[in-house]
């Protein structure tokens, strides 16, 4: 399938108007700052544009959508994605839109389904936001206010730039966004130096509950719903959790499970080198880039760590 470049997203998003961006479910930092992003820059243009509301955002990321969410009975004339690999992601609210079609798809994901009718992507970008930055580069100044969710897409997929993803690009695209004159410091503190009480006992818990295999190089924290009332912990309290094992010392494989609410598990896999997180995931139907990765199974939590235990030793027996 044959990708767009960032020059032809570009002239894509100076020739129409009216565009809906749509976000993934369970939203990160990446879709959510990416959608606002877009969303100012667009505005910045002349351009009608609004984000499909419906998108789960939790407290942490939520005033970023403040103002840009589209009214009851908007009507598109264009859908453009961000940071979404595959048709499963989608969000409720977006999913008749993507029954309709996705006219632009902005992604960074080797797992990319090319469900638009056209796809900008980069698999070497470490976030999304970074490639949203270029093309808002390519349609005029970026500003401040556009500045300020791109810095936190950026940020918060890289692990605030510790992440094997990051790249000198990513470090330019910060420095860049820094030099329209966003304080970045707020920003910083408030993602990547606060903890709710809830999410310490969340901590608290997975430490004494996490399985160790390999001599402690693999690690398993599965995460029940029982621990998160036991911990008073909501979703707002977990953002990021799937990085809590990598601090482990000594920890080079981790995996995260979520118990959902609706049935099924949510699972989040971070890899050191040898082993493609990805190429895991999707022998459970998942995907994301190769070092982190992530699928929704079905069955109980037990279930769920046998299933990605089964699919970690066959991709490391076939490396």
């Amino acid at each position: 399938m044959s990708t767009i470049t960032v020059a032809q997203a570009a002239e894509f998003l100076r020739g129409h108007d009216s565009y809906l961006i749509l976000t993934h479910k369970r939203p990160d930092g990446d879709t959510i700052g990416c959608a606002a992003g877009l969303c100012r820059g667009l505005r910045a243009l002349g351009k009608t544009a609004h984000i499909c509301p419906g998108t789960g955002a939790t407290p942490v990321f939520a005033p970023y959508l403040e103002g840009l969410l589209a009214p009851e009975g908007y009507e598109p004339s264009a859908v453009v994605s961000v940071d979404i690999a595959a048709a499963g992601l989608f969000t409720d609210a977006g999913q008749p839109w993507l029954a309709r079609g996705v006219d632009l798809a902005i992604d960074h994901h080797p797992s990319q389904e090319f469900f638009a009718r056209q796809t900008c992507l980069d698999a070497g970008r470490a976030a999304c936001g970074e490639l949203v930055f270029d093309i808002l580069r390519e349609l005029g100044p970026v500003t401040a206010d556009m500045a300020a969710p791109l810095y936190v897409a950026i940020a918060t997929d890289t692990g605030c730039f510790q992440y094997s993803s990051t790249t000198a690009h990513t470090h330019r695209a910060a420095a860049a966004l820094m030099d329209t004159g966003l304080d970045v410091f707020p920003l910083n503190k408030r993602h990547f130096r606060t903890k709710t009480w809830a999410r310490l006992q969340v901590e608290r818990l997975i430490v004494e509950r996490m399985h160790r295999y390999d001599g402690g190089k693999l690690a398993v924290a599965p995460v029940s719903l029982s621990l998160m009332d036991e911990a008073g912990a909501v979703e707002g309290d977990m953002e990021d959790i799937a990085a809590f094992l990598g601090q482990i010392e000594g920890v080079e494989t981790s995996v995260t499970i979520r118990e959902l609410e609706e049935g099924g598990c949510k699972l989040s896999l971070r890899t050191g080198a040898g082993l493609n997180a990805s190429a895991v995931c999707a022998l459970l139907g998942g995907g994301g880039h190769a070092a982190a990765a992530g699928c929704t199974v079905s069955g109980t939590l037990e279930e769920a760590e046998a299933a990605i235990l089964a699919a970690i030793r066959t991709v490391q027996a076939g490396a």
